[in-house]
């Protein structure tokens, strides 16, 4: 079972990516992610402002929704998909992020083209109980 502590570094990253990648709210998304953000991404580049730049260029559509939420200490682990990037597949993504001090601190993400059922050899969904349609 998750400590309070855990849970509540679960709740504010959750928060933290509906606010940035959901409302495009920069302003209100600053105060989750520390000035001294370190970025682990091969895709973002260095930093909080690297991270809100990448979000800037992306569609208006672009959305994140999580599937699961962990947490082991000052890591909250989250498995989501990010659709309306632009791009012809959702990504599906595993985010570790570093809390400290209730802020988000690091990040290393491992981040892959949502599979369609022709693609999946598994026969089974990337993310959700179904195929993208």
């Amino acid at each position: 079972m998750p400590t309070d502590a855990e849970k509540r570094n679960i709740e504010i990253v959750l928060q933290a990516f509906d606010t940035l990648f959901n409302a495009r709210d920069y302003a209100a998304a600053e105060r989750f992610w520390s000035p001294d953000y370190l970025q682990h991404s091969a895709r973002i580049a260095p930093g909080r402002n690297g991270l809100f730049d990448l979000i800037k260029s992306l569609p208006d559509a672009l959305r994140y929704d999580n599937q699961v939420a962990a947490a082991a200490g000052d890591f909250v682990i989250l498995h989501g998909r990010f659709s309306g990037n632009g791009s012809p597949a959702a990504w599906v993504a595993a985010d570790i992020v570093r809390m400290k001090d209730g802020v988000l601190v690091e990040h290393w993400d491992v981040l892959q083209d949502e599979a369609t059922q022709e693609q999946s050899r598994s026969g089974l969904p990337m993310f959700g109980g179904t195929f993208p349609a």
